[in-house]
């Protein structure tokens, strides 16, 4: 893979990050989606580089001209969005990228506050306990007293390193949603399409996402290089957001103490478009893992509530098709992995794809990204 160019986008005004459902009848609520899809990132970018090079966005649209790095809508080029994170500016200029916890962290709280982190650990059932797992683990929180598992949270770059080496992340390396971002309802006017007036009886509602400064979303780009300044549209309605150069230090997994253990966790960074639902490509009718050059057994997996994915063509000018995905922050359990570090990292690279008949948009738009963290 060529080298990844790294972009800060700082929105400068409120963000309406649209979800799947649908509204703008009567009475209808427009919920926002943070972080977004990556496809928000990938199309705010690559409409601003088709304008850079003054293309012409009918015939791009159709088909007629091929960008060098973007090709066409129907077969993509060399771009491709490798992460895409929430991230804020600390006040020593470096960006930080801040991620979701993933699905096998359990944060209490206490006071509002957090004041634990525990994890799910695969564990075989016991006699007598059935499930609808067709694996032979079930992700398992040993507690002495029941509690409820707390939401909203955010793990910072010190954060995601322990726990991509194995480590237990530490309520300090915690920040809650309301630090980040706040929502503010808006009422919007459905228009009479024929008069294009105000129509009678047409108001709804719809969720504005308010970053505090210095929040924003840092997007990684492989095989081309996006604008470094200036502006993009991004989101519904197109609202303004800045483009800033980053360098940011970027956690990696230790990859050889990967392959001496022989097993590790497998985490969704975006939400992954899988043939067959949850399930991993690659897993045959044995839950063996066989994708490129790397290969294990999947015992166990952490998998919430599966998400619609879809958005909006503007090449097409339609809907894109509703797809499920398993969302980010999904964990799966890999044990008896046979690779080697070098390979590991090219799997990294190159996103959870099948040998052909992917979706080469959804590719390029950063779906099925994933990172590799310690099981100990």
């Amino acid at each position: 893979m060529s080298a990844i160019e790294y972009r800060f986008l700082e929105p400068l005004d409120v963000l309406f990050l649209r979800g799947n459902k649908l509204f703008g009848d009567p009475g209808s609520y427009g919920e926002s989606l943070v972080p977004p899809w990556p496809s928000v990132a990938a199309g705010a970018l690559r409409s601003r580089m088709l304008a850079d090079d003054s293309v012409d966005l009918a015939a791009f649209a159709a088909g007629r001209v091929e960008h060098p790095s973007l090709g066409t809508p129907e077969n993509p080029g060399t771009f491709q969005v490798t992460s895409f994170q929430m991230a804020r500016l600390l006040a020593d200029g470096r960006v930080e990228p801040l991620i979701a916890p993933p699905a096998d962290l359990i944060i209490n709280e206490q006071d509002s506050k957090a004041n634990s982190v525990r994890t799910l650990n695969p564990s075989a059932p016991a006699a007598g306990v059935l499930s609808s797992s067709p694996l032979p683990n079930l992700p398992v929180l040993a507690e002495a007293e029941r509690g409820k598992a707390a939401s909203g949270y955010w793990l910072t770059e010190a954060g995601w390193r322990k726990y991509l080496a194995g480590v237990l992340p530490l309520p300090a390396d915690l920040v809650k949603s309301n630090e980040l971002w706040s929502i503010d309802p808006r009422v919007g006017v459905g228009l009479d399409a024929a008069t294009r007036r105000a129509a009678d009886g047409r108001l709804f509602s719809v969720q504005a996402v308010a970053m505090q400064p210095g929040v924003g979303f840092l997007v990684g780009v492989a095989g081309a290089v996006p604008p470094a300044s200036g502006m993009v549209r991004l989101g519904g309605d197109g609202r303004a957001a800045a483009i800033h150069a980053a360098a940011p230090n970027v956690a990696e997994p230790d990859y050889a103490a990967i392959v001496r253990a022989g097993r590790c966790r497998l985490v969704l960074a975006t939400p992954g478009i899988f043939p067959e639902g949850w399930k991993l490509p690659g897993l045959d009718a044995e839950d063996r893992f066989h994708l490129g050059e790397v290969s294990g057994r999947l015992v166990c997996a952490a998998v919430p509530r599966a998400e619609v994915v879809s958005g909006w063509d503007l090449a097409k000018w339609q809907p894109k098709p509703a797809q499920r995905a398993a969302p980010a922050g999904s964990v799966y359990w890999l044990d008896e992995l046979n690779a080697t570090p070098e390979a590991l990292r090219k799997l990294a690279d190159a996103g959870l794809w099948g040998k052909g008949g992917e979706d080469a948009q959804r590719r390029a738009e950063g779906f099925n990204r994933f990172g590799l963290a310690a099981w100990k």
